[in-house]
């Protein structure tokens, strides 16, 4: 059966349903080479790797799953420990996806959210992950730690979206579009950097009720477990290699030394900033691909 984000991708790239940690999660995969996860982030699916997808797919096989409770995935309902959406049982999925897939160890590369549960992954299956990149992201416990005017005011989200439900279900349901292209655009370099066809893309996944729902439990794990599960590790550190990588436009540039921030959670940390704002593979995804390289990624 086609699905609506077929036309993004390459010929040879195949969607399918995969059975792990007790839902089923979307994934595209596609390429050949040694195993590569890609994990989206907030308010997008894997369609947000289209355009990378052709640079990597040369010399990786491609794992893009839906992060649960996002696009396609299984949205299973909130519980009161927000633990059902936490980094950790994030994490959990993209181990068991690997591992329903053949793949015992791997790199990944995570935006935004995904950036996240990369680092979780990082933390928890550190055997598994040969390399790890994060993309305009700081840990989310700095986040919460650093929190002032400033970055109150361009992250206001990470404070609405963990309000008690269902007061931003309700809210954003009212005009869903609305909030979706509000947060795609404002965070980037306007709605004229994506392609229409992902936009569509984006517009009908974050459309359903369980998905606004999902995402908001997303941020409420954010703001109460992956707290407390980050203040646990304090001591424990990434100890593959890590690149790191974000928009000069952004928050992260004007707000943090980002890399200092993950230096103090990572052994050996390498990046810099690229022209452009929140969503790098998308508004850069060549200098993105290049970057990587650059600062040891093995892409090749």
């Amino acid at each position: 059966m086609s699905h609506p984000a077929d036309a993004l991708f390459p010929p040879g790239f195949t969607l399918r349903r995969i059975a792990v940690n007790g839902i089923e999660l979307a994934v595209r995969t596609g390429g050949e080479g040694p195993p590569l996860l890609l994990l989206h982030g907030y308010p997008q699916t894997h369609a947000c790797w289209h355009r990378m997808a052709p640079l990597l797919a040369r010399t990786h096989t491609l794992v893009m799953p839906d992060l649960r409770g996002y696009g396609d995935s299984d949205k299973p309902p909130g519980d009161s420990s927000h633990d059902t959406y936490s980094r950790r049982t994030m994490a959990a999925d993209a181990a068991a996806l690997m591992t329903a897939l053949g793949h015992d160890r791997f790199q990944v590369v995570g935006h935004d959210r995904g950036g996240r549960v990369t680092h979780r992954l990082c933390l928890d299956h550190a055997e598994r992950v040969e390399r790890a990149a994060v993309l305009d992201i700081v840990p989310t416990h700095t986040i919460f730690a650093t929190m002032n005017r400033g970055i109150g005011l361009a992250y206001y989200h990470w404070l609405f979206l963990a309000q008690p439900a269902p007061l931003p279900e309700r809210l954003i349901g009212g005009d869903p579009d609305f909030y979706l292209e509000w947060k795609l655009g404002a965070w980037g370099t306007g709605l004229a950097a994506y392609d229409p066809a992902a936009l569509a893309e984006y517009r009908r996944a974050f459309r359903d009720p369980a998905c606004i729902h999902a995402t908001c439990e997303d941020y409420r794990a954010a703001a109460t477990i992956d707290l407390a599960h980050d203040e646990a590790d304090a001591e424990r550190r990434i100890r593959c290699p890590l690149v790191v990588l974000w928009g000069t436009n952004g928050l992260m540039e004007s707000n943090y030394d980002v890399l200092a921030t993950w230096r103090a959670k990572a052994d050996d940390v390498r990046g810099r900033a690229l022209p452009g704002g929140h969503f790098l593979p998308e508004e850069r995804p060549q200098e993105t691909v290049d970057a990587l390289r650059e600062c040891g990624f093995a892409l090749a």
